[in-house]
């Protein structure tokens, strides 16, 4: 079952001279429970795709369908509460709150939608992250591995319908990059979630499914299993 589509997607920035076309005419499709990773050097366009297929950067043109809703007919407040709901967002810097400990951080979401969340899920993430001696930790007393479970914890609390990870790994050390992605294999296998991941480490994506590069803001090949890499 399709559960993403990107249709003529393109985004530009600035005018005139100084314009830069930073994804163009991109066409995507992603089933429920893949596991796809897009690659690309710096500066090929996929983090600005990533951001536009999680509804956090509008793009010039084309539209971007998440379970079927045109995310991008919705009005800006509606908008903000789908993304919240339907969409979790991992980042290379874990942007966690630095008031709150890590319990907080992690259902930060739900606190947002005004409901309580799922304890017995919380519970299940924060064993299978290996935070549960850290919920009273604020982020500054945690490792950069740990920062980054906390992060993949709250992108999960909600259920999302897809789980959008722009470079998880790409301020951790070898072994913890491991770590993370064998946590992001387990939620793809574990609760069946949908996941584009985007890297710029061949070895990293190898552990998708599907492997996508993309080169000037075009996607330029779409490969399943790592052995075509």
């Amino acid at each position: 079952m399709e559960i993403l589509r990107a249709e003529h997607l393109t985004r530009v920035y600035g005018t005139g001279d100084s314009q830069v076309t930073a994804v163009r005419d991109v066409d995507l499709s992603v089933e429920k429970g893949e596991f796809v990773a897009i690659v690309g050097s710096s500066g090929s366009g996929k983090s600005t795709l990533l951001h536009m297929l999680g509804g956090v950067d509008r793009p010039t043109s084309g539209r971007v369908l998440i379970e079927k809703e045109d995310i991008y007919r919705l009005d800006a407040d509606r908008l903000a509460i789908f993304r919240r709901r339907q969409v979790g967002l991992i980042y290379q810097f874990y942007n966690l709150i630095p008031v709150l400990n890590v319990e907080e951080n992690i259902t930060l979401p739900c606190e947002l939608d005004g409901r309580a969340p799922d304890r017995e899920l919380l519970r299940e993430l924060c064993r299978t992250l290996g935070l549960e001696g850290r919920l009273c930790h604020l982020p500054n007393e945690l490792s950069g591995g740990q920062q980054q479970r906390a992060a993949i914890g709250r992108a999960l609390i909600n259920r999302p319908a897809i789980l959008l990870a722009d470079e998880p790994t790409g301020n951790l050390d070898t072994r913890t990059s491991d770590e993370i992605m064998g946590l992001l294999r387990l939620s793809n296998q574990r609760y069946r979630q949908t996941i584009v991941m985007i890297t710029h480490n061949l070895e990293i994506a190898k552990t998708a499914d599907r492997v996508i590069t993309m080169e000037d803001g075009r996607l330029t090949g779409d490969r399943r299993g790592a052995q075509q890499l």
